[in-house]
């Protein structure tokens, strides 16, 4: 006889019920209830930026139009190039402009 997959996932919890209306009605965000109870210093250890930390050397993201013959040999270069073309770039910055 085949054994069925265990149903308790669709039985409700009695350790965590559903939310009713007037428990959305009444909930607050998780950092003004940490800074309530256990003061702002604890509220800024566990607030967490979105996303990925910022880099030290940060890039931007920008459109440039470019000759195809310069693209093209950039990119013949294989992988890396746009950092060899930001080298470049670099190199060749205006005096006093860093």
């Amino acid at each position: 006889m085949t054994q069925h997959a265990d149903d308790t996932a669709s039985k409700p919890d009695a350790d965590n019920p559903e939310w009713s209306r007037e428990d959305v009605a009444k909930a607050r965000p998780a950092l003004e209830v940490v800074t309530e109870l256990f003061g702002p210093e604890a509220a800024e250890t566990v607030r967490r930026g979105r996303g990925r930390p910022a880099k030290a050397d940060r890039k931007v993201n920008q459109t440039l139009r470019l000759d195809v013959d310069v693209l093209d040999a950039y990119r013949r270069s294989g992988p890396g190039w746009q950092a060899l073309m930001n080298q470049v770039l670099r190199t060749h910055m205006p005096v006093g402009s860093t």
